[in-house]
């Protein structure tokens, strides 16, 4: 946990999981967004920190998908705008 800074404001948590990107792409998508690769599950930016996790979920009897799950956390309005345009580059994965 990141402890507050004198003046500044609460960090929060939101956690979103998204289906049919990898860990790569999703760390690339969050470098574009100006992160840093910190280590193979993490990227930080300015004031926000991203913690990636992924596994592998049945879809039917046959088919799985990689659900790529991302903690974010830092200041809540840094995290609007930041978990909002990372979701549209994950939809857009795909085609």
């Amino acid at each position: 946990m990141f402890p507050p800074v004198a003046g500044g404001s609460e960090r929060v948590t939101r956690t979103r999981s998204f289906r049919g990107i990898s860990r790569r792409l999703a760390v690339r998508y969050l470098e574009n967004l100006d992160g840093e690769r910190v280590d193979d599950d993490a990227v930080e930016g300015g004031d926000w920190r991203a913690t990636l996790s992924a596994d592998d979920v049945a879809i039917g009897p046959s088919l799985t998908l990689t659900e790529v799950t991302v903690e974010f956390e830092g200041d809540p309005a840094t995290l609007d705008s930041l978990v909002d345009e990372f979701a549209q580059k994950a939809m857009r994965a795909g085609g």
